[in-house]
């Protein structure tokens, strides 16, 4: 009895040990799945949820973009902006568990959102809330700056096309509601208008050696 008792002792320490290593490595495993800014899943993680989701139901498709955001770091500075891109990614992330939705954010001030939406008359009114939580002022530094987006979606039929072709849809609708001042436009047209250079529209940041940062 007493070895039994000696080994169960002797092992105690060593089964709270593994414990311990198996959170801390669960605990790592998750912070890398994460944007470190905005807590947010990151792009692959995002990717992967949205795919599946996609596959299970009809939903709405999202690109988000804020609007002004180079005019928040030039005159705030780039601690404002993290601000700001870390205010929009905690509101986002909110609404889209409401929905029980993926997010992630896609690299800057741009993110992107894929949530159950069976029926085309909620998506206007859902996308109205969102945009107006997005846009709610930023505290930073004693003063509230202002915060602006613009939202695109994609809600066509099910079954939907892949992601990537999703996202580009999504991505067009945002380009509109940007080229009109902000806000949100909704698209179900699963066909591209634009070609894309480098995997990106034609206009956005990157495709165009001449084209103006920010302008998209």
């Amino acid at each position: 009895m007493s070895h039994t008792l000696t080994a169960i002792s002797a092992a105690a320490p060593l089964a709270a040990g593994w414990t311990m290593h198996g959170l801390w490595f669960r605990r790592s495993l998750d912070q890398a799945r994460r944007d470190p800014l905005t807590g947010l899943p990151t792009r692959a993680s995002f990717e992967k949820h949205a795919e599946q989701l996609l596959r299970e139901t009809r939903c709405a498709v999202l690109l988000i973009d804020l609007d002004g955001f180079k005019q928040i770091n030039d005159v705030h500075g780039h601690a404002a902006g993290d601000a700001a891109i870390r205010a929009a990614g905690g509101r986002l992330g909110t609404w889209v568990q409401v929905q029980d939705g993926a997010v992630g954010r896609l690299g800057g001030d741009e993110f992107a959102a894929v949530v159950p939406m069976r029926h085309t008359t909620d998506l206007p009114v859902e996308l109205r809330t969102l945009h107006e939580m997005v846009c709610e002022p930023v505290a930073f530094d004693g003063h509230l700056i202002p915060l602006g987006s613009s939202i695109g979606a994609y809600h066509g039929p099910f079954p939907a096309p892949g992601l990537s072709t999703a996202l580009r849809v999504a991505d067009e609708a945002m380009y509109g509601a940007k080229q009109t001042g902000g806000g949100w436009l909704i698209t179900s047209n699963p066909i591209p208008a634009y070609r894309t250079v480098n995997g990106r529209r034609d206009g956005r940041p990157g495709t165009d050696i001449d084209a103006e940062e920010g302008t998209t």
